[in-house]
């Protein structure tokens, strides 16, 4: 009975399913709780000086402040259709200034459903819910609801705009949406979706920052904002406020032009005591966005995939050769296989080297169980989409790789996934690179296995770098860090190369970038990357140290896969194994750095009997890592494997 009441007393002054306005207007609040109670959001209007109305909100988290007083600000300029209609409106400078509360319709919403695949196999979709509406009191009829959902996860919430009886479109040309945050609060800021972080204090900023943007309150308190749906609307970014202290505002990339009904991305605010935490709530991104809309999706396959680099056929069956010896389901062609990507004159429909010859490629892929990818540019797909689509279908390819596309501005944002939905009609897998970054469209369109947007391995970043991505760029959902393992340009050591297909999610995982079968050694560690799946069942995240050490633990099935690493520094590190199933034994294959190892990678490889009781200890060396891979003990394994001593440094 108490549950039941906390989950309906979220809402100040509710004695039905709405809130008349009151009188005295500016007192006019609503409040909307997590159904746990911890995230709570509260909204109200205030009167400006000029005797107009701006609406306020807060969210709090477990009775601390994370979103202190800050404006709700959406601006609008519909002067064109208005004057084409003889309509002579006043035109307010922000849109919210000249809006009246109506009423409050509440809603509860609880349901658990199954991804395709994902970082866990089943995802809670559990929030209270309410409409706030306002409205115009002139002869109008505009109309606005803000639209908020309290998860337990965080508080998520929209501008919408229902239907205009007379509008022809609305122009949204500003969103100044803010984000008070509470003084000493430090963000992970990041100019551009693959630029490297840095950990700033909300002032002095270079420039605007990526999003998801995670900040550090306190050391027992961490937020992160960021926007969920962005799919026919401008791209947001965060920027510091001019004119308020401590306050990031949404930036909208350009405006955009909408019909009614409709509503903006939403805006999402998350907190927990553990930054880890934050990235074990990131389902609240996919719950934001439309359930699947694919009806049959057999040929959805996520899988591991290597870069074919020289555009042969001769290269791409040892390609395919070494994927079936390793457990892995794909091969990618990359650029320049059909001219110059950068190119309009450049057909992406005929193969145009000499030395390759893709249908041929593709039967020996699938003789062998290997699916072919194929990069194709955003000029090619700008303008020959509807005609290559149905042609890789033809030849059998599995999946296209969009790079280079843009997608900032509404035009683009629609274009681009229109495009995926294209690809599925023609049962064509996507992954797109470059600037990309998710806000939730797979739980959409599955067929969007992942996406770059990220600081990846392609660019050998150091270890520190690789210890905020977790915590920052993850939390958005998969990304494409196109792991390496035998080039000589990587900056940390092997077994912290080996971690990274646990640490970063992506149902598409790219291994090996820059290697070609013909310089990949045998050594025995890679038996790690040939093992660990793409898809999980559940994730915990086991260290949190942003910016020091992370180890993130993902199960598949009754196996555990674990991945450890470091920054630059060497440090002792112990890793208790209490995720696992109580009264179980498994058989844990160590994965660490040593320089006695007689291998190229100096990798050695350690296997022990473990338990939930267990805690492992590690020397991490500098810009080292580790990995274990569980899998549950039977009878010859207790005889064959000695049990874990206690002090045991690995």
């Amino acid at each position: 009975m108490k549950k039941a009441l906390l989950t309906f007393l979220i809402f100040i002054s509710l004695s039905a399913a709405t809130i008349s306005a009151q009188s005295i207007i500016e007192t006019t609040r609503t409040k909307v709780a997590s159904p746990d109670g911890k995230h709570i959001f509260g909204l109200y209007q205030k009167k400006n000086a000029d005797g107009t109305l701006a609406i306020f909100y807060t969210v709090s988290y477990n009775n601390q402040p994370v979103v202190l007083e800050s404006k709700l600000d959406i601006r609008l300029d519909n002067h064109i259709w208005e004057r084409a209609l003889a309509k002579f409106w006043k035109q307010p400078e922000s849109w919210n200034d000249v809006m009246v509360f109506d009423n409050v319709e509440t809603s509860s919403h609880n349901e658990t459903w199954k991804p395709l695949y994902g970082e866990r196999s089943e995802i809670k979709d559990n929030y209270n819910g309410a409409k706030i509406h306002f409205s115009r009191r002139d002869k109008s009829q505009y109309k606005m609801s803000i639209e908020v959902r309290a998860y337990n996860e965080g508080i998520a919430f929209r501008y919408y705009f229902p239907m205009h009886p007379e509008a022809i479109y609305h122009k949204i040309t500003a969103e100044n949406t803010e984000f008070t945050m509470p003084e000493r609060t430090t963000a992970w800021w990041t100019q551009w979706a693959q630029a490297p972080y840095y950990e700033k204090p909300l002032s002095d900023w270079d420039d605007e920052s990526e999003r998801p943007l995670t900040m550090r309150i306190s050391d027992s308190l961490y937020a992160c904002i960021t926007e969920a749906q962005q799919v026919d609307f401008a791209r947001a970014m965060f920027k510091l406020s001019k004119y308020k202290k401590n306050t990031v505002q949404v930036s909208l990339y350009s405006i955009s032009d909408m019909v009614t009904p409709f509503g903006t991305p939403w805006r999402v605010v998350m907190a927990a005591e553990r930054i880890g935490k934050l990235l074990e709530n990131n389902d609240i991104i996919l719950n934001l966005n439309e359930s699947n809309k694919i009806t049959n999706t057999d040929w959805v396959k996520p899988g591991k995939i290597m870069r074919e680099t020289t555009l042969t056929t001769a290269n791409a069956k040892a390609c395919i050769d070494f994927c079936e010896r390793h457990k892995m389901q794909y091969i990618l062609f990359d650029w320049k296989w059909y001219g110059p990507s950068m190119d309009f004159r450049s057909d992406a429909s005929e193969v145009t080297v000499t030395d390759l010859d893709m249908k041929e490629v593709v039967r020996y892929g699938k003789s062998k169980g290997i699916g072919v990818w194929v990069y194709v540019n955003q000029h090619a797909l700008q303008h020959q989409a509807d005609k290559i689509f149905p042609v890789y279908k033809e030849w059998g390819l599995a999946g296209v790789k969009f790079g280079f596309v843009q997608y900032q501005t509404q035009g683009w944002s629609t274009w681009l996934h229109e495009l995926v939905k294209k690809a599925a009609d023609n049962n064509l897998m996507v992954n797109i690179h470059d600037e990309y970054r998710p806000t939730g469209y797979s739980r959409t369109y599955p067929n969007l296995l992942t996406q770059e947007g990220i600081r990846g391995n392609e660019e050998f970043p150091d270890a520190t770098h690789n210890t905020i991505l977790p915590f920052t760029r993850m939390i958005a959902g998969a990304a494409d860090y196109t792991v390496c393992y035998f080039d000589p340009r990587l900056k940390n050591t092997h077994a912290h190369q080996l971690a990274f297909p646990v640490i970063y999610y992506s149902p598409l995982q790219t291994l090996y970038w820059y290697d070609t079968p013909a310089r990949i050694e045998e050594v025995p560690e890679l038996e790690f990357f040939d093992n660990i799946p793409v898809t999980f069942d559940d994730t915990k995240v086991i260290h949190d140290y942003i910016g020091e050490y992370v180890t993130i633990a993902r199960r598949n099935g009754k196996e555990w896969f674990l991945g450890t690493i470091g920054n630059n520094d060497a440090r002792m590190i112990n890793t208790p194994l209490d995720f696992l199933q109580t009264g179980q034994r498994y058989v844990a294959s160590i994965y660490t750095d040593d320089d006695n190892a007689e291998t190229v990678t100096k990798v050695k490889v350690t296997r022990l009997i473990v338990d939930s009781t267990t805690i492992l200890q590690f020397q991490l060396k500098e810009r080292g890592g580790c990995t274990i891979h569980l899998i549950p003990a039977v009878k010859e394994d207790m005889k064959r494997y000695k049990v874990h001593k206690k002090n045991v440094i690995l």
